[in-house]
């Protein structure tokens, strides 16, 4: 496995890379806008291709490259369900499974520090964005954050892992870069409660300063995403455009969403699915049968589908569209 972990000096921010293989696959966590030259050139050196990148939770203290990544490699975008970001192309629940190649996580709802907080467990270690921190807890006084929620998260789901689970968290102010959950266990002095009123008069009683740029990340961070304008500029159709091409015979109709978000909201009629990360390749190798057809993709969002327009012009297939506002929109008409 190939795992690296970076810092942002400005906001104590940790970023993770993570891939299965040289060559393969790779997905990012956290990443801070103004580093993402550093992860761009991290990828190409290891000969990697950026499939998912994933935010914890809305950051307070940095502009997330999230948005950015997107752009430049086309990667598909994730947060928890309760995200309230229009940058997430794919929103997982809890307990659902996060896969690219060799590579398997499962999101863990844990609010508290927001109310869109989610970690993200993976064999060994948990990422465990502002929830858990080393030695510490983020705090719980803004963004609907809530110091019961926290505790639950913490003693009900966090610390019922195994003692030997790595916690890489998304800050650290002190220079520590990895803990356990037995140590914080015995070591953590947030941790050292009996009760959850207890930990809430700790939480409530910090009278901490907002961060620097929270009047600035916060709403930057929920505005990250494609508008319809902008999925509509991208060869982007409406509801109705695409109902009236659907029966064509040259209309091959593609919804690029994975199998747990089908399993949600189930595919249009008369569609196929290729799931994102494996157009390049299907593009690749059906390209002789796409050629003489119209192709429209969609996804959950429009964001998707708007970059698989942008993907099909690098094999030269140029009668492809997709639906705006995704099948979410479909759904809700």
């Amino acid at each position: 496995m190939i795992f690296r972990q970076t810092f942002d000096k400005i906001s104590s921010t940790y970023t993770y890379l993570i891939a299965s293989r040289k060559g393969g696959e790779a997905l990012i966590i956290d990443p801070v806008l103004d580093k993402t030259d550093q992860y761009i050139k991290l990828l190409e050196q290891l000969d990697l291709r950026l499939v998912k990148v994933i935010d914890t939770h809305i950051h307070a203290d940095h502009i997330s490259g999230i948005a950015e990544l997107r752009d430049r490699t086309k990667c598909v975008t994730l947060m928890g369900e309760h995200a309230p970001a229009d940058v997430v192309s794919m929103h997982v629940k809890d307990n659902e499974k996060v896969k690219i190649e060799g590579i398997e996580l499962t999101a863990l709802y844990t609010p508290g520090h927001t109310d869109d907080s989610y970690s993200f467990l993976m064999n060994d270690r948990v990422f465990t964005g502002d929830t858990l921190l080393i030695k510490g807890t983020g705090r719980t006084d803004f963004q609907n954050g809530n110091p019961y929620d926290q505790y639950n998260s913490l003693f009900d789901r966090l610390l019922k892992l195994n003692d030997d689970t790595l916690i890489y968290p998304a800050h650290d102010y002190k220079g520590e870069m990895v803990s356990t959950i037995g140590e914080e266990k015995k070591f953590n002095p947030r941790l050292q409660v009996s009760s959850p009123q207890e930990y809430a008069q700790i939480m409530n009683n910090l009278n901490l300063d907002n961060p620097d740029m929270m009047d600035i990340a916060v709403p930057t961070n929920k505005s990250l995403g494609m508008s319809f304008e902008q999925q509509k500029r991208l060869n982007g159709l409406s509801i109705s455009e695409v109902k009236e091409l659907i029966n064509k015979k040259d209309t091959l109709l593609i919804d690029l969403r994975e199998e747990s978000e089908i399993l949600r909201e189930p595919s249009i009629t008369k569609s196929i699915n290729v799931v994102y990360n494996q157009l390049p390749n299907y593009l690749k190798n059906k390209k002789k049968e796409l050629l003489n057809l119209n192709l429209i993709f969609y996804c959950a969002v429009g964001q998707r589908s708007a970059l698989a327009v942008q993907l099909s012009k690098s094999y030269n297939l140029l009668n492809t569209k997709h639906l705006i506002g995704g099948i979410r929109k479909w759904n809700r008409k």
